[in-house]
């Protein structure tokens, strides 16, 4: 996963992890949550519709630790 970079779409609530490759297929892995790959079958991209919905949970758990510290 180091070679992956994390972009976040705020206006379409889209969180995208990416890493340089050329998109073939896409799976959806769930509503809201894809994969792509390319020719070689690499994983190059996740995609995380309705982010801030997902991680609303881990987001205020996050700030009550950060508080904490």
């Amino acid at each position: 996963m180091e070679d992956f970079k994390v972009f976040y779409d705020e206006k379409e609530d889209i969180l995208y992890l990416a890493k340089k490759g050329q998109e073939e297929k896409v799976v959806e892995l769930a509503p809201g949550v894809n994969v792509e790959f390319d020719a070689s079958g690499e994983l190059i991209g996740v995609e995380l519709f309705k982010a801030s919905s997902l991680f609303k949970d881990i987001i205020k758990s996050m700030g009550r630790k950060l508080k904490v510290a």
